[in-house]
């Protein structure tokens, strides 16, 4: 059984991997590891040590407390309090490729969004 804060810490891994477009294999060659060990770290299979997520860190240029955010203490343990609908990849690859798109046409393409968003 995994804990849920190691969950939370793979899952904030995930993401952020999508996010600027890293594959599992080139995680693990710029920490010094086997890809499948990212593979268990994202499920939460195994747990990172503080060293370990301390060069994950660097290789993401994110700090150490981007892995811990959206975590709250619940009365018996860590409860997540992230969105589902950010563990879609599609939802990932969505935002990657909005981001890339130049400033001024993704502030028009945001208030379209926004409109549409409030029309429904």
């Amino acid at each position: 059984m995994t804990h849920p804060v190691d969950r939370h810490v793979g899952q904030q891994m995930r993401h952020r991997r999508w996010m600027i477009g890293m594959t599992q294999q080139q995680l693990a060659d710029a920490v010094g590891i086997r890809f499948q060990q990212i593979q268990k770290y994202e499920t939460g299979a195994n747990r990172v040590s503080a060293s370990r997520l301390w060069d994950i860190a660097k290789a993401m240029d994110v700090p150490v407390s981007f892995f811990f955010e959206g975590l709250e203490e619940g009365e018996d343990s860590a409860e997540l309090h992230s969105p589902d609908m950010m563990g879609s990849k599609e939802t990932l690859d969505l935002l990657r490729t909005y981001y890339a798109i130049p400033e001024a046409q993704r502030r028009r393409l945001f208030d379209l969004a926004r409109a549409l968003g409030d029309a429904a």
